[in-house]
């Protein structure tokens, strides 16, 4: 299969809203996200992270920063705010070139995101 644009998702949540915590788990996800489906550096065309109401403490796509991702495109959005929504979750959706198939990607969600989305393959 020839490489195609396909998006990958990936979420996890944080107890407290702070910066060291924050930065240990978006580490975790981003590096599973890789892991699980094969990505290295070069297949990464740009990624967007969320954060919830609650997260205020830092940027959440800092943490890309520290395992070499800087020169990829980040921006970091506010999740919306619906009732029932997760708390304290941050979510990411990173744009990659790949030869797997969309239905062959594995979306990553972790700690107590882990139940966000269980009809996608994990």
């Amino acid at each position: 299969m020839p490489p195609a644009v396909r998006a990958l998702r990936g979420a996890t949540t944080v107890d407290a809203d702070v910066p060291e915590q924050i930065d240990e788990r978006v580490v975790a996800l981003l590096e599973g996200m890789l892991e699980r489906n094969g990505v290295v550096h070069d297949d990464i065309i740009s990624i967007l992270f969320t954060a919830t109401d609650d997260i205020h403490s830092c940027f959440p796509a800092a943490a890309a920063r520290s395992i070499g991702l800087g020169d990829v495109p980040l921006i970091c959005a506010r999740e919306l705010d619906i009732d029932g929504g997760t708390p304290h979750c941050i979510r990411i959706l990173m744009h990659l070139t790949t030869e797997r198939s969309r239905a062959d990607l594995r979306h990553v969600y972790l700690e107590g995101a882990k139940g966000l989305r269980d009809d996608l393959p994990v």
